[in-house]
């Protein structure tokens, strides 16, 4: 009986031991997701604009821009996956690895190939794992963008976008982004949409009946594309990030909660157990001692 004793005090200090870790980190994570939301909530209606302002060029001029014309025979197709450097936080990255397996699924299923553009360590380690290619990863920085980081990814996915897929190595007909959109503290979606060419319309305003307005662009649509674009897509990629940023705290923040929460329960079940155990170890102690009693009280009365 001891020695059960001892085993569930020692259970009961190594999870009170990892409950202090889980209560911490969502401790950590709820104070964080506060400041990711309101990057989040200013970083989106100016991405909403950028898209709306490149959706009009794109729409009422006559410009045949290689960012917004789709390829007559695409071949490639870049799909950009924003995961999480750090586990712990649910089924988060898993979510978004998985949407990039459909999406890539579906663009295979359409005659494309694909090709990977990772951020966080979970989508490459996942890839590297598996033995996959890889044309361009970045880890560091999931849990806290900068549009320095954005920037850099979104260079990387307009140089591959702008070489000929059709001769050189690395050119994509199509770029497609995977990311997780945080809707609230406790729903999260992972969310596939396709950047370039640009083909969606953001906007709440009514479509527009009749005749369609009238645009004069300076110095020319074909120049305002090539300003407009180049910004449309850092920020389409640096919001993405900020949501996804947002988007784990929050499932860090659930994940940590039921730990700590199932770490509750573990020592309660864990207590009652070893007071079982004490106390039947206190009875079989006492036990032994009223029988060592009666056995002297016996010899004593069968010596006189």
């Amino acid at each position: 009986m001891g020695a059960q004793l001892r085993i569930y005090r020692r259970r009961m200090r190594s999870v009170k031991a990892t409950k202090k870790i889980t209560k911490a980190m969502e401790l950590i994570s709820a104070s964080r997701i506060v400041k990711a939301q309101q990057r989040v909530t200013a970083s989106t209606p100016y991405a909403n604009e950028l898209t709306r302002a490149v959706s009009a060029v794109a729409t009422y001029s006559s410009t045949n821009h290689p960012l917004t014309t789709p390829s007559p025979n695409p071949i490639r197709a870049a799909i950009l996956i924003i995961s999480a450097d750090r586990g712990m936080a649910g089924a988060y990255s898993n979510n978004a690895i998985k949407e990039g397996e459909q999406l890539a699924t579906l663009l295979r299923g359409r005659g494309l190939q694909t090709t990977s553009y990772l951020v966080g360590r979970k989508a490459v380690n996942y890839y590297r794992f598996r033995n996959r290619a890889i044309a361009g990863s970045w880890t560091g920085f999931s849990d806290n963008p900068t549009y320095e980081n954005a920037k850099e990814v979104a260079d990387a996915l307009m140089v591959a976008f702008l070489a000929d897929a059709q001769t050189e190595i690395g050119g994509v007909d199509e770029i497609h982004i995977v990311f997780t959109e945080f809707e609230s503290m406790m729903v999260q979606n992972a969310q596939a949409k396709r950047m370039l060419p640009l083909e969606v319309v953001e906007s709440d305003a009514p479509v527009p009946t009749g005749l369609l307005p009238m645009y004069e662009f300076e110095p020319s649509g074909e120049k305002v594309l090539n300003a407009l674009l180049p910004r449309y897509i850092e920020a389409r990629v640096f919001n993405a990030m900020l949501q996804s940023a947002a988007s784990e705290h929050a499932a860090r923040r659930r994940a940590m909660k039921s730990a700590t929460d199932n770490a509750d329960e573990l020592i309660k079940s864990l207590t009652r157990l070893a007071n079982a155990a004490r106390q039947a170890e206190i009875t079989q102690e006492i036990s032994e001692i009223v029988g060592g009693a009666d056995a002297l009280a016996s010899a004593s009365a069968g010596s006189e």
